[in-house]
């Protein structure tokens, strides 16, 4: 198995049920950002009558499963991510637009990224206003964000207890379905344990940059997060 990893919001509570997963301050100056947007315009369009170029036009990007603009031939590495559960939230925008290949490690986008916070939370301003709603951006979506890992093999080693992992839960499934279904909640039954285990830890370490999730993945030992990876990996959808 390779540890690329594209991951959502494992248990539950840890943050749609949790306020402010990104700050109003992500979102800048969307006249500054209009001028941002001229180091994206030579693949992508925006606005009124755009069309997909080298890249998907990016009307209405917020909210959107990456990947998933009907139409446009995404890589496979892109689309999987969406498959995954990779929305365009204000803060996965703001990962990718830093560096687009730390999200997405095999997307065909050439472009290395803005380093300048504000010049990002300026191009999330602007981008922000070809959406549905506007106002009601930045949301508090799942989100998700890919890396490597160094986990240590000893931790992937251990045998999570399921029946711990089931009493552990109770707060997961409080959002979460149990029978797989997403109802705008990305699933997280039957994940592969490793996966699991190294996006917990990855969020424990602060690798993953989600204050609500590394707070309360940092109150996890490394049996109860191999308990809840257990859990999960035996329910049936």
């Amino acid at each position: 198995m390779t540890h690329k990893l594209v991951t959502f919001l494992p248990a539950a509570l840890f943050a749609l049920c949790a306020a402010g997963a990104v700050g109003a301050e992500v979102i800048g100056d969307a006249e500054a950002g209009a001028k941002v947007f001229k180091k994206c315009a030579a693949c992508h369009q925006v606005g009124s009558g755009a069309v997909d170029k080298v890249g998907p036009h990016l009307n209405g990007v917020f909210g959107s499963a990456a990947g998933g603009h009907e139409g446009y031939r995404y890589s496979k590495s892109m689309v999987s991510a969406g498959e995954d559960g990779l929305i365009w939230t204000a803060e996965t925008l703001d990962a990718f637009l830093e560096k687009p290949k730390s999200v997405v490690p095999k997307t065909r986008m050439s472009f290395r990224g803005l380093k300048k916070p504000e010049d990002r939370a300026n191009l999330l301003a602007y981008l922000r206003t070809f959406s549905d709603n506007p106002a009601d951006i930045p949301e508090a979506e799942p989100t998700a964000i890919g890396t490597d890992h160094d986990l240590d093999p000893a931790i992937l080693a251990l045998e999570g207890d399921p029946d711990y992992g089931e009493y552990l839960a109770s707060e997961c499934l409080t959002c979460h379905q149990s029978d797989g279904t997403s109802d705008g909640i990305p699933s997280i039954t039957l994940w592969e344990t490793e996966d699991f285990v190294v996006a917990m830890h990855a969020y424990k370490r602060k690798i993953r940059p989600h204050p609500v999730m590394q707070m309360l993945a940092g109150r996890l030992n490394d049996e109860e997060i191999a308990a809840l990876a257990a859990y999960f990996k035996t329910l049936e959808e």
